[in-house]
C-alpha cells in the first residue's frame, strides 16, 4: 500500500512538476472562467483565430529582440491585438463582416509567422509554440500567468453583469447607458490576455480547447450564469492539474493531455447530461 501511495505522490517530489501544477491551477481556472464568455457569445471560432494570431507576433519579437519569455509574451500580445481589434475595425468600417476579416488576417499572419521562424532557424522550438510544453515553464512564465489571472479575473468579475447584458441584449444595454462598443473591445482584449497566459502551457493550436471546453461542459448541466463561470473555472483547474499527474504516470505530453482530458469530459457530459445528454434524448 505504501508503495502505491509513493507512486501516486512521486510527481510532487520534482520541482518542475510542482511549478507545472501551479501553472495548471492558474491557467486552467482563468481559462475556464473566461470560457463562459466565449460559450455565451458563441465566439469559439473567433477565439481560435486569435490563438493562431499569436505565432507571427512571437516570430517578429524573436527577429527583433531574440528569444525570451517576455519577448514572446509581448510579441504574441501585440499580434493578437492587431488581428482581433483590426478585424473589429474592418467590420465596422466596411462591408466585410468580422468573421471574414478574422479569417483573412489570421491566416495571413500565421503563414508569415511560420516563414519567419523557419528563416530564423528556430524550427526546433516551433512545436513548443504550436502545442506547448507546460513542463518548461519558468518563474517568468508563472509570474506572467499570475498577473494575467489577477487582471482577467478581477475585471471579468467586476464587469460580469454589463458584459452578460451586452452579449444577450446589446440594444437594451445601450439604452441603459452601458458602453457596448467599449465593452466589446475590453472583452476582446481580456480574452487575448488569457490566450497569452496559456501559450507556454498548450501552445497556439491547442489554446482554443482550453478556452472553450470548460464552460461548454458546464453548459450541458446548468442554465445558471454564475455556475457557468465558476464551474468552468473549477473544471479547467482540476482537469489541468490532473493532466500533470496523468502525463507523468503514463509518459504523455502534459499540454496536449490537458486538452484531451477536457475533450473526454465533454464527451461524457454530452452522454450523461440529465437535460441535454444523448442518453436522455
Amino acid at each position: 500500500m505504501s508503495g502505491f501511495i509513493d507512486w501516486l505522490l512521486e510527481p510532487l517530489q520534482h520541482h518542475y512538476n510542482q511549478r507545472a501544477l501551479v501553472a495548471a491551477l492558474l491557467i486552467g481556472f482563468t481559462n475556464g472562467y473566461a470560457s463562459a464568455f466565449v460559450v455565451l457569445r458563441r465566439a469559439a471560432l473567433k477565439v481560435g483565430s486569435l490563438s493562431h494570431a499569436l505565432l507571427p507576433g512571437i516570430a517578429v519579437a524573436i527577429l527583433i529582440t531574440g528569444l525570451s519569455d517576455w519577448s514572446a509574451f509581448i510579441g504574441g500580445l501585440i499580434a493578437a491585438l492587431i488581428v482581433g481589434l483590426g478585424s473589429l475595425a474592418v467590420s465596422r468600417g466596411s462591408r466585410i463582416d468580422q468573421d471574414s476579416a478574422l479569417a483573412i488576417l489570421y491566416t495571413a499572419a500565421f503563414s508569415g509567422g511560420i516563414v519567419i521562424l523557419r528563416r530564423l532557424g528556430v524550427t526546433n522550438e516551433l512545436s513548443e509554440w504550436l502545442f506547448g510544453n507546460i513542463m518548461n515553464m519558468g518563474n517568468n512564465d508563472l509570474w506572467i500567468a499570475f498577473i494575467i489571472a489577477t487582471i482577467a479575473l478581477t475585471t471579468l468579475t467586476a464587469l460580469q453583469r454589463p458584459l452578460v447584458m451586452m452579449m444577450f441584449e446589446p440594444n437594451v444595454a445601450a439604452s441603459l447607458g452601458v458602453p457596448v462598443r467599449a465593452l466589446n473591445y475590453v472583452l476582446m482584449g481580456l480574452l487575448i490576455l488569457v490566450l497569452i497566459s496559456s501559450l507556454q502551457a498548450v501552445g497556439c493550436i491547442l489554446a482554443l480547447g482550453l478556452l472553450v471546453t470548460p464552460a461548454a461542459i458546464m453548459f450541458l448541466f446548468t442554465n445558471s450564469t454564475s455556475k457557468l463561470f465558476w464551474g468552468g473555472g473549477i473544471i479547467g483547474a482540476v482537469l489541468s492539474m490532473s493532466a500533470i499527474f496523468i502525463g507523468w504516470w503514463l509518459d504523455l505530453e502534459q499540454g496536449p493531455t490537458i486538452v484531451l482530458l477536457l475533450g473526454i469530459a465533454f464527451a461524457i457530459g454530452f452522454l450523461i447530461s440529465p437535460r441535454y445528454g444523448l442518453f436522455k434524448r
